[in-house]
């Protein structure tokens, strides 16, 4: 298993219980969409993985080494197998979208480079390579707030895809975006799990998304999953209907 989560609950100190004794596998190549309204828990899981968020109990392992409780040291090199997006953005608006771009690669830089904003001309042909797979090939000096929304989270996504990651966690990654650009965010998702076998765990709080471009489906409700199954073992009515219990 790529991903192993046990038990895993989480509570706020204003005493908010997010999670519940979450448990489940994430095999390599997988693209889980997991689903859930506000307030489900989604967000908190996604940060928990990568340990943005501390878990109040429960163990995650990661390609077999437990991600709970590695020191910082070797947390640092783990998240390096994941890519994070999230749901706004999260880049530099003064900066370019290269430069956005290039930061996925200071996990993998040294500490003086990395406060330097120096990078390789390795990292810097690649990130060409990125951006221009991702149709922002004329945006590279541009600074990222001067782009759309749908653009802006493109630039997310070579952002991670910078990492080289092995699994990619996209947190509500098409909530604040119209629907041409949902979707086009999506199909570059499915392009990369289907040509690069990135592994993909995403948010969403659309059903039809979900169904249509994710292999498996969670569904979270009040912190706990009320549903694991292979997508198109759940007709739209019944999808709805779980999703609704929340």
């Amino acid at each position: 298993m790529m991903l192993k989560i046990n038990q895993l609950s989480k509570t706020y100190e204003n005493g908010t219980v997010a999670l519940r004794d979450v448990s489940f596998s994430v095999k390599k190549g997988e693209f889980v969409m997991i689903l859930g309204k506000s307030g489900s828990g989604k967000s908190t899981l996604m940060r928990c993985i990568n340990r943005l968020v501390e878990p109040s109990s429960g163990t995650i392992f990661l390609d077999g080494e437990e991600v709970t409780g590695a020191s910082p040291k070797r947390l640092r090199e783990l998240r390096k197998k994941t890519g994070m997006i999230f749901q706004q953005y999260n880049l530099i608006p003064r900066c370019s979208v290269q430069l956005n771009a290039l930061m996925g690669r200071l996990a993998s830089t040294s500490s003086i480079t990395s406060m330097m904003n120096y990078f390789s001309d390795e990292d810097v042909a690649h990130s060409h390579k990125v951006l221009d797979r991702l149709s922002l090939s004329d945006k590279y000096s541009h600074r990222s707030e001067e782009l759309s929304g749908g653009q802006q989270q493109r630039v997310g996504l070579a952002r991670a895809l910078m990492q080289e990651p092995e699994m990619v966690l996209a947190d509500e990654p098409v909530s604040s975006l119209d629907p041409a650009s949902s979707r086009q965010i999506m199909e570059l998702l499915a392009e990369f799990n289907a040509k690069d076998g990135v592994t993909i765990l995403c948010n969403l709080h659309l059903p039809a998304l979900a169904q249509e471009f994710g292999s498996r489906i969670l569904v979270l409700s009040e912190g706990q999953i009320v549903y694991d199954g292979v997508t198109g073992n759940l007709n739209e009515v019944e999808l709805n209907s779980l999703y609704a219990e929340e």
